[in-house]
């Protein structure tokens, strides 16, 4: 089967990005460009991201997830420690996060080091979590093979009966990591493909490199 995409073209005229338009700051930045795509109301979920590692297969991978918090220190997201990514991120804690919000025409990508957050601060997040979620975290060995949809419902309504008038602790194996950034890149589509990238890199003293790419 083939399909030729070769007229797919879109042309990026929304907005752009001058030197004289980005702050000292990156994550700053950050902020006010998430804040910015939030209140426009373009995008359904405007903290999806991409996180891709290197995977203990040697391939890597990228999948979305979802950033709850970020802070001068950096960007975190919760998930199974034993899962596929926990485990990659355990032996190469170097990974890529990347926001694409193409109703802004816009793209931030993020290089950083992952790190377990403190457990106090992933056991606060845990107990705000909906009681569904909180028993599917201890329900799906996440990344493990199953005969079926059904193994995990059987599951799920035996932990249900377990718990009931209970409170749900956090199974230790599920938690928080922080990225913490080595470089940030803000992508602003342009006409003519001549699109605008600025990229900040951290320096030895801890600030901020800033530089354009060429698109």
């Amino acid at each position: 089967m083939k399909q030729d995409l070769s007229d797919y073209r879109k042309s990026y005229e929304k907005s752009e990005l001058l030197e004289e338009n980005c702050v000292e700051n990156p994550i700053e930045m950050f902020r006010n460009w998430f804040l910015e795509v939030e209140k426009s109301e373009t995008v359904a979920e405007v903290n999806a991201m991409t996180i891709s590692t290197l995977g203990t297969d040697g391939f890597p991978k990228s999948r979305i997830v979802l950033l709850k918090k970020f802070t001068h220190e950096g960007f975190i997201f919760y998930t199974n420690y034993e899962s596929e990514k926990g485990l990659a991120i355990a032996e190469n804690p170097n990974v890529c996060l990347s926001f694409f919000w193409p109703a802004m025409e816009r793209q931030i990508i993020i290089k950083g080091k992952a790190e377990k957050i403190a457990e106090n601060l992933s056991d606060g997040y845990f107990e705000s979590r909906p009681r569904g979620s909180q028993l599917g975290a201890i329900v799906s060995k996440q990344s493990e093979v199953i005969a079926s949809r059904t193994v995990l419902e059987e599951k799920l309504k035996a932990l249900e009966t377990a718990y009931e008038g209970k409170e749900i602790e956090r199974p230790s194996h599920w938690g928080g990591f922080i990225i913490k950034p080595q470089e940030i890149e803000f992508w602003q589509g342009r006409a003519n493909r001549l699109h605008d990238r600025m990229r900040y890199q951290l320096q030895e003293d801890y600030s901020w490199k800033l530089e354009r790419l060429s698109p």
